[in-house]
């Protein structure tokens, strides 16, 4: 059964987050919102609403390894797997702007879960945890991006294009409605269920809930932005597979964490230096594939590079079990 609450549980999540992300976006562009904010926003806040989704409900559960384990899990599945995987599939061009601005965002916010991750070292306490008041503050730098995402929306030249109007047009408000209520709703009861299965499997095989956070929970809640970034690539549109996956992780440290510690205070448990170090290494890595070898793009060589450093790192997990 827990096999079955596990998947019925990701099914859910997948068609809620799906069904939220369209309803979102029909309401957003309707109300004359760009595609470069219903981008970086509805669209980031829809692919990592399974994260949001199980994370709180772990977090309510007194679940704190299984809450940290996927954001972490899905931070590092988002560079190393769907970054690698999209630029085999075709090669990232990634835009100027993206490099010097966004990309070191996400450094910064995998260094910001390195510090948490240490807290106790800094405090004294002994105790690694996101505390309500780290929370507090995650939210607020949360508020601040989303404050500069909007003002760089508003530059000249950003206008909502005809395909996105007409997209608009074939949805009316109360199927927008709709599919936000309902998206939500088999979020948060996908998610419930999924965190039900995931810990009723690694009870039964005798792994921590980290681990299974890491990497099962972490991969599937993460499948939301695989799809969208592979077709977004097969489609010719770099920027919102890219776009996509800064956007998730920036929304998976800052919101999904931020409101799952303000919730309750969240040890880290056994998610140690291994797996911080390992989800800031990606991130530079990320940046560093971006600017050298062949400028501003990530190519088919660099993206094979980055998913066998997932499976060297899934590897380096099972084998400590």
């Amino acid at each position: 059964m827990n096999v079955v609450w596990l998947v019925v549980g990701l099914i859910l999540i997948l068609v809620g987050a799906n069904a939220l992300t369209d309803g979102a976006s029909a309401i957003a562009r309707r109300m004359g919102i760009s595609d470069l904010v219903v981008g970086l926003t509805v669209v980031a806040f829809g692919t990592s609403a399974p994260e949001l989704a199980i994370s709180v409900i772990s977090a309510s559960s007194g679940n704190a390894p299984l809450a940290i384990g996927n954001v972490v899990g899905s931070n590092i599945f988002n560079i190393l797997v769907i970054i690698g995987i999209t630029a085999m599939v075709r090669p990232i061009v990634i835009e100027k702007s993206v490099m010097s601005l966004e990309i070191p965002m996400v450094i910064l916010s995998s260094i910001v879960m390195l510090i948490l991750g240490n807290s106790g070292l800094l405090d004294g306490s002994g105790i690694n945890q996101v505390s309500r008041l780290s929370g507090i503050f995650l939210l607020i730098f949360f508020i601040l991006f989303m404050r500069y995402t909007f003002a760089s929306a508003k530059q000249p030249g950003v206008s909502v294009d005809s395909e996105s109007k007409e997209s608009t047009a074939a949805m009316p408000v109360w199927r927008s409605v709709l599919y936000v209520v309902v998206g939500l709703a088999a979020l948060v009861w996908g998610g419930d269920k999924f965190v039900d299965g995931a810990s009723g499997i690694a009870s039964g095989l005798g792994v921590s809930d980290a681990v299974i956070g890491l990497t099962i929970v972490a991969a599937g809640t993460s499948l939301p932005e695989l799809a969208t970034s592979i077709v977004a690539a097969v489609k010719g549109k770099p920027g919102l597979a890219v776009g996509n996956v800064i956007g998730s992780n920036i929304f998976n440290v800052l919101m999904v964490l931020g409101l799952a510690g303000v919730i309750t205070p969240l040890p880290f448990g056994s998610i140690g230096n291994l797996d911080l170090l390992t989800l800031v290494g990606a991130s530079v890595l990320f940046y560093i594939f971006g600017w050298f070898f062949k400028t501003r793009t990530i190519t088919r060589a660099e993206g094979a590079v980055l998913t066998a450093a997932y499976i060297g790192y899934v590897a380096v997990l099972l084998s400590r079990l």
